[in-house]
């Protein structure tokens, strides 16, 4: 029986300790071995071409040259699955790095107290064997283009689309909302498992490019045309049909949530709410999330949809939904946004 060799990584960070704790944390586990480390985006380059890493790690502000360049010159040097580690104070910068080709983004710890590196080793690790399997090659995502938001109102019922996605997801979401643009009536829930700090910068981000006006879901939020909800970090979001309209709750997580926020618990939530209305869409990510609040959409009537492994940048999420054989259509991302017009126009 023939052993899989460890998965490799090069670590470039300028910081000494930062490299160091990586260091430890990632090779905590036998399957995974630094190769060597890098003080910047110059040196760092120089080294992915060398030694072929499966998997890089890297700061974002490094002296000489700093991690966007370092991801802009990556994908036609030597193209490697690419994970951001960047602090809390950086919020939006995660996002720029992603439409560049980031793999995926990690949250430094503010305080790297042994709960807090825990949770940090657990993450990293995760990440790190899951890009190990992301296909090489391909260019930088398509950088956003500010669409026009200047819109009559509408006075149609929204038509309601319910998004789960993780690693992968932000870019995702955003081509599929830039997809969506044409059809005044659409109102996206979107659960993006992110770090708590951060998606009220996701969705700021979202906004900024238009059309839709996009927040992180409050309390209480009523449900209209032309808006993208986001769930906030550390809560759930869910619908729920309360004196006639239908709103959005944001509820505390249990200690039993695996998820959070959980794709499973918004699903479930548009079923109860919308019956055989109910549109779920489950898009690139880790994990199974999803899965059982597919069955419950389906049970009533509704559809589920599913990103394909062509374009998924982790096809984990989608393969669970699909397994379930409730998912009605398995379709590329591209492909997604217009199936979806369509819809909205026929059941109009």
């Amino acid at each position: 029986m023939t052993t899989r060799p460890p998965t490799t990584v090069l670590v470039i960070d300028d910081s000494a300790h930062n490299r160091r704790t990586i260091k430890q944390l990632l090779e905590s586990e036998p399957d995974v071995q630094v190769l060597d480390w890098a003080l910047d985006g110059e040196e760092g380059l120089r080294k992915v071409v060398d030694l072929r890493p499966d998997v890089v790690t890297v700061d974002l502000e490094m002296p000489r040259m700093g991690g966007y360049t370092f991801l802009r010159l990556l994908r036609s040097a030597a193209p490697t699955p690419a994970i951001v580690i960047s602090s809390h104070t950086h919020k939006a910068d995660v996002f720029k790095a992603l439409e560049l080709g980031a793999f995926d983004f990690i949250a430094r710890p503010a305080k790297p107290t042994p709960q807090a590196l825990e949770e940090l080793r657990t993450e990293l690790l995760e990440k790190v064997r899951a890009a190990r399997l992301v296909r090489r090659g391909g260019g930088a995502r398509r950088l956003p283009t500010r669409l026009p938001r200047e819109r009559e109102p509408i006075e149609a019922p929204p038509f309601i689309v319910a998004v789960g996605a993780s690693t992968g997801g932000p870019p995702a979401v955003q081509r599929l909302l830039e997809a969506l643009a044409a059809e005044p009536t659409f109102c996206v829930l979107v659960c993006q498992h992110m770090p708590s700090q951060f998606t009220k910068a996701f969705a700021d981000r979202l906004d900024s490019i238009g059309p839709f006006h996009v927040s992180e879901a409050k309390e209480g939020d009523r449900l209209a045309p032309g808006h993208v909800f986001i769930a906030p970090g550390g809560r759930h979001m869910l619908l729920v049909e309360q004196a006639g309209h239908l709103v959005l709750k944001t509820p505390e997580v249990a200690a039993k949530d695996r998820y959070v926020p959980s794709v499973d618990r918004l699903f479930t939530s548009v079923s109860k709410a919308l019956g055989h209305k109910s549109l779920a869409v489950v898009l690139t990510g880790m994990g199974s999330d999803g899965a059982a609040g597919a069955k419950d959409v389906h049970h009533v009537g509704g559809e589920v949809w599913a990103e394909s492994e062509e374009t998924a940048v982790v096809f984990g999420m989608p393969q669970e939904a699909i397994s379930t054989g409730v998912v009605k259509r398995v379709l590329p991302l591209g492909e997604i946004g217009p199936a979806l017009l369509t819809l909205a126009r026929r059941r109009r």
